[in-house]
């Protein structure tokens, strides 16, 4: 069975920083581009960020350019989301998703069930 668990989030301050995690297990998502997601109450699902399998090409959101990394480590299932100078708008559930790299939610064929990022005034 195939799984993408995320880690990291919680309660900053607008200005902070936080770090998320995405550990995938029961295949080889190294092989796979990857990508963040993220949703608050009432909007639809946003891209953020994706990276290709080697993680030589990155791809942002205009709104977290400058602000957001993403990350992964080559051969390891494992993806990062450096998040820095937080604002209140960034304040969604956040998930990683894998086997695509554009920013169409529907593309992503693997989801994790997301970890809560809250940014306060």
């Amino acid at each position: 069975q195939v799984h993408l668990v995320e880690s990291g989030g919680g309660l900053v301050q607008a200005g902070g920083s936080l770090k998320l995690t995405c550990t995938t297990s029961g295949r080889a998502f190294s092989s796979y581009s990857m990508g963040w997601f993220r949703q608050s109450p009432g909007k639809e699902r946003e891209f953020v960020a994706a990276i290709s399998w080697t993680g030589g090409l990155t791809s942002y959101a205009d709104s977290v350019k400058g602000r957001f990394t993403i990350s992964r480590v080559n051969g390891r299932n494992t993806m990062f989301l450096q998040m820095n100078s937080l604002k209140p708008e960034d304040t969604a559930v956040y998930y990683c998703a894998a086997d695509a790299m554009t920013t169409k939610s529907s593309d992503y064929a693997y989801w994790g069930q997301g970890t809560q990022v809250t940014v306060s005034s």
